[in-house]
């Protein structure tokens, strides 16, 4: 899984290299699609089973921009001065998968901007940090929720991260926030050696309430709020949490 997160986190760096106002979303999706295909590497996205109705998910990434959330599908929008862009690449290699996503400023941007992808990548780094001192995942969910409204934001209720291994979505569900009323009891599992979980903050300037475009696809926030995605793919072993999706050097966002 090490092999695929590392993967992952090279096929981050092409496509940061032309996050720049001017670009067309499908052109990082098709360098990053090339990229994958020249190291023998299947996207982990692509063809994925939409809701009935709606076509397979056509691309390698999905790149949500501004309000949209995550499930963005690439096409002809152009990259902005001022827009905030999530970047999310899943990778199959000899097997096995890695999930990682980062949210880039598009040249200059506002405070409030800025401020989002600050708290919504540290909301990562928080979770990466309660994963090494806590036994359950509500104890990490509640701790990233906290973060995140302490810096005057929400968190996304609607979606979770999950584990992950041989297939993208491997039966945990790892919310991003905590409530014993409503959270779903399966959803607090022991923090327990060999399990690897993508780990994903989703983050809105306004309300939590989310809801899904035309498309089928691209999940956005309900009041029009900007949002960010940062995520890594991370496993649980004796000596605390290993990032998967990090760079050779143990280098990457929430680091």
């Amino acid at each position: 899984m090490r092999e695929a997160g590392l993967l992952t986190w090279e096929a981050h760096q092409v496509a940061k290299s032309m996050v720049r106002p001017g670009v067309a979303t499908r052109e990082i999706d098709a360098a990053v699609d090339q990229f994958l295909a020249s190291r023998g590497a299947i996207p982990l996205f692509k063809g994925v089973p939409g809701p009935e109705g709606v076509p397979d998910f056509p691309a390698a990434t999905c790149i949500s921009v501004n309000e949209a959330v995550v499930h963005g599908m690439p096409g002809e929008r152009v990259l902005r001065e001022g827009d905030v862009v999530s970047i999310d690449i899943g990778v199959r290699l000899k097997g096995w998968c890695g999930d990682a996503a980062v949210a880039y400023p598009v040249g200059e941007v506002s405070d409030e901007a800025r401020r989002l992808l600050e708290v919504t990548e540290g909301a990562l780094r928080r979770a990466i940090e309660l994963m090494g001192i806590k036994k359950r995942w509500s104890q990490v969910g509640k701790g990233i929720q906290t973060y995140i409204e302490d810096a005057g934001f929400t968190s996304v209720e609607a979606l979770s991260g999950h584990s992950i291994g041989r297939e993208m979505w491997d039966g945990l569900h790892a919310p991003n926030y905590w409530n014993d009323d409503l959270t779903r009891a399966r959803d607090d599992w022991s923090l327990t050696p060999g399990i690897v979980v993508a780990v994903e903050p989703m983050v809105n300037v306004g309300a939590k309430d989310v809801e899904t475009l035309e498309d089928g696809w691209t999940i956005v926030t309900a009041d029009g709020s900007l949002s960010a995605h940062f995520e890594h793919t991370i496993a649980l072993t004796k000596n605390g949490p290993l990032v998967l999706t990090c760079g050779p050097n143990g280098e990457g966002w929430a680091l």
